[in-house]
């Protein structure tokens, strides 16, 4: 049997047994059996001094194969056995480490081994050995943890597609993402925000075989950004952490047209950890949507129908690559610099159609638009990450930077050569920070952290509509959309918090304050606008561990939900010409309450987490439609005459005025937010995995909306609203006979109501199947991507002037082919053990 496999079947074998095994007798013991003593310490990576989870400790009589008691190592590789006094060898271990073993060692009372460093095993680390796959999803008390890797479903796609199969998190049709149903959720890369100025579109041109897992958080602590109401998302990327050069390539082929190549590669020495990852990818997406409405008169009776159909076949070509180091300038600091580049090409080339009716629903005539789309999008992001450990397990100082420009540029000409738009977007996003973590007490029992955050952003958007001037062959400026938007951002941030443990209870109390200096500069209109505030958000979080592997929680903490990008430009779309979205730059930011009751059980097979949460959120955003006052003229059987007194003269021709509707975000007085979900991971036998989750969510809207209509008229609406919602998913992991993997995923989102409408529910399935080859250096993998091709997004929306049915579809069913090749590299996946900054969540106190 190869040494890792004894480790893994130890591990097992004491995480049953650890602590009900009783001695066989007082002389074996050297002492009395009901008296016990506590036996602590430390367990790290030599060469990093990074903790290392999950190793184990074992206790042996002198000269007695057989494991007497034992323990393992939490997320800060600390252990604490309790033990009756006597002389014991003690040995530890961990998967691919050498082991180290403690002879003969005396102990008549409370006994600190102090910190053990254990090596890399590197005869180990060249074997292929056999798999021991942890589950897909990690559940702990303030966390989830989905491992990529480990996700047959995203063989071949985008980060999109990682996060949508993620428990607690759903995806709409146009990319939103939403944390428990609520889409203020903040989304980070490496612990850092996404630097991209459409977030959406950002996660759709990241390949899935970047990234190596996904923390979510639901209910961040002090340390963390005070910005998402909904909680975070935290998207680690890959970095190898092998001894030597080792890594993996990835290619993939799909239909609808989708290519892929990625590789990492990874070398590691004792004082250098060398690490690069790139990928090229071509994706074809076509999508649908569709629009049906009815418009009313002012007495209520039909004017006429409009059926708007609409098709378009998305284009993305994408290079992403990443090189960077670690540097081990000695036993206790490590710098860590990195690289990011992301280049992008998109073609999205609309056509829609407008199938007029009138009252009778009688057809009348089709009008037609069609918008070339071209999208360029360039990103260049340095970090530096600095961690300094001091003797004290767990005291050090952290220091990071990030600075990043993204460009992006959309043109797109709309019944060439009538119209044409183009949008260029420069973001440039610096950060810094500091954290210094301080234990305390004689064990670490307590810790004291203290930080400092400074962002420095700034979004300038360009965007502009020209229509064709007949008469002089010169395109003109259409002043109603076109406007340069500057959006500045400064941010200063401090926290502190502490936390300690007072035997099964424990507490971690914190306060972060931030101060937001914002303009919002309309440079075209020269409207501009400042916005200063200062907010503290304070944050508690109690636990109890109880009987037999389980523990409960509150927590408490107030967030942020600033505008931001599409939601504070005017001036941002132009597809439809009779629908269209316009931003509020007189946004406010919304604040929210959050509370959360957890409740985590651990079985041999089973792991269960619940929770019930409470958000009140002020002033929340608020999608509305309200009439323009503008209208789109149609003239069918004849010519329309403009007029020098800017009118038309129809001429044996009937002409056709559609109103424009306008779909903004408003500020609302109150939402509260109330729900309950609960996640299981079952591993019924060795060959069978589940992993289901399922949230239900009320969400009571409090406020009235008033405003001057296109006519002059003040206009109140009473946008109080009680809606609740659900979604569950459940995903299967099967093995089937010759090693062949097979992975099922059904998703259910539920119907929701709102203000001013309703949005329907909608059912989606997944398959994939996989199978090792070469001693399990290659895997080949199949997916199937939206298998009855249901992941529509369908709402309806009723007003006084009209009432429509709307469905959008952002992809049809895809089916993809993907072959990994990993030389030098186990497949299965080791805890990641390379320092992260604060927002990667790896050193949360955990008491």
């Amino acid at each position: 049997m190869q040494p890792s496999i004894k480790t893994f079947a130890l591990f097992l074998i004491l995480t049953v047994s650890a602590f009900a095994q009783r001695p066989r007798n007082a002389a074996d013991t050297q002492a009395q059996p009901s008296k016990k003593v506590k036996v602590t310490g430390s367990v790290i990576e030599k060469t990093t001094k990074q903790p290392l989870e999950y190793a184990t400790v074992t206790f042996f009589l002198p000269d007695d194969a057989k494991a007497l008691s034992g323990g393992i190592t939490d997320n800060k590789g600390q252990f604490s056995v309790d033990i009756a006094p006597g002389t014991y060898d003690i040995k530890i271990e961990f998967i691919s480490f050498q082991a180290t073993e403690i002879k003969k060692r005396s102990i008549t009372q409370d006994t600190s081994l102090g910190i053990v460093a254990l090596s890399e095993d590197v005869t180990q680390l060249q074997e292929v050995v056999v798999r021991a796959e942890s589950t897909t999803v990690e559940i702990k008390l303030d966390k989830k943890v989905y491992n990529v890797g480990q996700d047959l479903m995203v063989k071949g796609g985008t980060v999109s597609d990682v996060l949508d199969n993620i428990p607690s998190v759903t995806v709409d049709a146009d990319g939103t993402v939403a944390l428990r149903g609520n889409d203020n959720v903040r989304i980070l890369i490496d612990g850092r925000p996404s630097n991209a100025a459409n977030v959406s579109e950002a996660l759709r041109l990241i390949p899935a075989d970047a990234i190596e897992k996904v923390e979510v958080i639901t209910n961040p602590s002090a340390r963390y950004d005070s910005e998402g109401g909904g909680g975070l998302l935290n998207i680690i990327l890959k970095k190898g952490k092998n001894q030597g050069v080792n890594g993996s390539i990835i290619g993939s082929w799909g239909n609808p047209e989708n290519y892929g190549l990625s590789g990492t590669i990874n070398y590691k020495t004792e004082n250098f950890n060398l690490f690069t990852t790139s990928g090229y990818n071509y994706r074809v997406n076509p999508g649908r949507g569709m629009t049906n409405t009815e418009y009313f008169n002012t007495d209520g009776s039909t004017r006429n129908f409009i059926n708007e159909r609409r098709d378009n076949e998305r284009l993305s070509k994408g290079f992403n690559t990443n090189f960077g180091f670690d540097w081990y300038l000695d036993k206790s600091t490590t710098w860590t610099n990195s690289i990011n580049l992301r280049r992008s090409r998109g073609e999205n080339p609309e056509r829609v159609f407008f199938d007029n009716f009138d009252a009778n629903q009688d057809f009348l005539f089709t009008d037609f638009r069609f918008n070339d789309q071209r999208s360029k999008d360039t990103n260049v992001e340095y970090n530096t990450n600095f961690v300094k450990n001091f003797e004290k397990d767990g005291h050090k100082l952290t220091i990071d930077g990030s600075f990043s420009q993204d460009r992006d540029r959309d043109d797109s000409d709309i019944n060439f050569p009538l119209e044409r738009t183009s949008n260029n977007q420069l973001n440039e996003r610096n950060t810094i920070r500091t954290d210094y973590v301080l234990p305390l007490g004689k064990d670490g029992q307590s810790q004291f952290e203290f930080g400092y955050k400074g962002d420095f952003n700034r979004l300038l958007t360009d965007y502009r509509v020209d229509s064709l001037n007949t008469t002089t062959g010169n395109y003109d400026a259409n002043l109603q959309f076109t406007n340069k938007l500057e959006y500045k951002e400064k941010i200063n941030a401090l926290y502190t918090q502490f936390g300690t443990k007072i035997k099964k209870f424990s507490y971690l109390l914190g306060m972060r304050w931030e101060y937001s200096d914002i303009d919002i500069n309309q440079l075209t209109t020269q409207d501009f606008n400042n916005k200063k505030y200062n907010n503290f958000f304070p944050s508690v979080f109690l636990t109890y561990e109880l009987p037999k592997e389980s523990s409960v929680s509150l927590s408490y903490s107030r967030r942020i939900s600033r505008p931001r990008g599409r939601q504070i430009n005017p001036f941002s779309n132009y597809s439809s010409n009779i629908n269209i979205f316009q931003g509020n730059p007189d946004l406010d930011p919304a604040f929210t309450d959050a509370f959360d009751l957890g409740y985590l059980k651990r079985w041999k097979k089973l792991t269960l987490s619940t929770s019930a949460y409470v958000n009140k959120t002020t002033d929340a955003f608020q999608f509305i439609r309200k009439e323009s006052g503008d209208f789109v003229t149609t003239v069918v059987g004849g010519q329309d005459i403009q007029n020098p007194d800017g009118t038309v003269t129809i001429i044996d021709g009937e002409d056709f005025q559609t109103p424009i509707i306008l779909t903004s975000p408003i500020n609302l007085a109150t939402e509260y937010r109330y729900g309950f979900e609960f996640t299981l991971n079952y591993n019924p036998f060795k060959w069978w995995r589940l992993n289901s989750n399922f949230n239900f969510f009320q969400v009571n809207t409090r406020g009235d909306y008033t405003y001057v209509d296109f006519q002059g008229n003040t206009q109140t609406q009473n946008f109080d609203n009680n809606a609740s919602s659900w979604f569950t998913r459940l995903t299967s992991k099967v093995t089937l006979p010759y090693k062949i993997d097979w992975q099922t995923n059904m998703t259910y989102n539920g119907p929701q109501d709102n203000a001013q409408g309703r949005v329907r529910g909608q059912f989606a399935m997944n398959l994939g199947f996989s199978k090792d080859f070469f001693k399990e250096k290659a895997t080949l993998t199949v997916n199937v991507q939206d298998v009855f091709n249901s992941r529509k997004r369908i709402f309806e929306t009723e007003l006084e002037s009209l009432r429509s049915y709307n469905e959008m579809q952002w992809r049809v069913r895809q089916v993809t082919v993907s072959l990994t090749y990993r030389f030098n590299k186990k497949k299965e996946k080791e805890r990641d053990r390379q320092p992260r900054n604060e927002n990667g969540g790896d050193d949360e106190f955990q008491g």
